[in-house]
């Protein structure tokens, strides 16, 4: 330290290094830097801003009686009183029992349909037959239902191909698209079709990520094919599992419309009424908006509930979560 002048200096045989002072940049300057950026995101956020977060506030209505006549603000007030009709309906508990029964069978088949053909692929040892498989599964994914009930239709309809098999062959009919009883199955089974190979992208790449050394090490101690499985690849691929898993267990109470709305007519309501189209038919077609509206609130904060409950679960027993 020289005293005379106050100035710090660095000690003998050491270079001096100046001092610089750093001025943090704001957010505004570091978002303008990368405006670019930016410009990209913009679209996507204003598509979930109009579509996704602003109809939040249209739930007012599930507190009201609402008539489109006289508008949001002028509907009269009615408490809680359409969510104590929700309890009381035999209509909601018609869909869902039925949404809850053909959730559970997704879950049991279709669920482990995608995980079950990636380790099959995985499998597979020559690369063309890999991807040429892989291109086959992969197409239903990009059909919509409508013409995916076609396809089903022609195929397993009252004078579809497989009846009019059984008619040249001396045998009766069989009523698959048309009965109430089989209908749960029909639609987990058309599920997989349509949605198996394209669920197999994710766990493919999870696949992917496994060291190949933890195999060849398993091979030499001498563990077969089966324990390979059950010690190196599913513990490999648990997180995505457990990850996929809680998501769906979120969309619990969302089986989906399409399908089930273009097959409602043949099998009857009571058999393929769902909660999709239960809030379709009592919301827009019979104009009971606030009724709608409570029974798609509810839903929300079920499925909220669900998923904080299924990551707690996977955080509690796996280590893994999603939050």
């Amino acid at each position: 330290m020289d005293t005379a002048s106050g100035v710090q200096t660095s000690p003998p045989g050491q270079a001096s290094t100046p001092h610089v002072k750093t001025r943090k940049t704001s957010v505004w300057k570091r978002m303008w830097a990368n405006r670019a950026v930016y410009l990209f995101i913009l679209p996507g956020l204003l598509w979930y801003v109009v579509f996704h977060y602003l109809p939040i506030l249209g739930n007012v209505i599930a507190f009201k009686d609402y008539s489109i006549f006289i508008g949001i603000l002028d509907s009269p007030w009615v408490g809680l009183e359409n969510f104590r009709d929700i309890v009381t309906d035999p209509a909601f508990e018609i869909a869902l029992r039925n949404t809850l029964i053909i959730e559970g069978l997704q879950l049991i088949f279709a669920f482990p349909a995608p995980l079950a053909l990636a380790l099959l692929l995985n499998s597979l040892i020559n690369e063309r037959v890999k991807r040429g498989v892989q291109s086959v599964v992969y197409l239903p994914h990009f059909l919509s239902w409508v013409i995916v009930i076609a396809v089903w239709q022609q195929l397993f309809g009252g004078t579809g191909f497989l009846n009019q098999l059984l008619l040249n062959q001396g045998f009766d009919r069989v009523s698959i698209m048309n009965n109430p009883d089989t209908f749960k199955f029909l639609v987990v089974l058309q599920s997989v079709w349509k949605e198996a190979g394209w669920g197999t992208i994710i766990f493919l790449a999870a696949l992917t990520k496994i060291d190949v050394q933890l195999y060849e090490a398993a091979a030499m101690d001498g563990a077969g094919g089966f324990r390979r499985l059950i010690n190196i690849t599913l513990p490999g691929i648990r997180s995505i599992v457990v990850l996929l898993l809680i998501l769906r267990l979120g969309s619990m109470l969302t089986v989906g419309f399409e399908q089930y709305f273009l097959q409602r007519g043949a099998v009857g309501a009571n058999a393929a009424e769902v909660l999709d189209t239960f809030v379709y038919f009592r919301g827009i077609v019979n104009g009971d908006w606030s009724f709608a509206a409570a029974v798609g609130l509810v839903r929300a904060i079920a499925g909220a509930f669900l998923i904080y409950v299924a990551n707690w679960t996977a955080k509690r027993f796996f280590d893994e979560g999603i939050f």
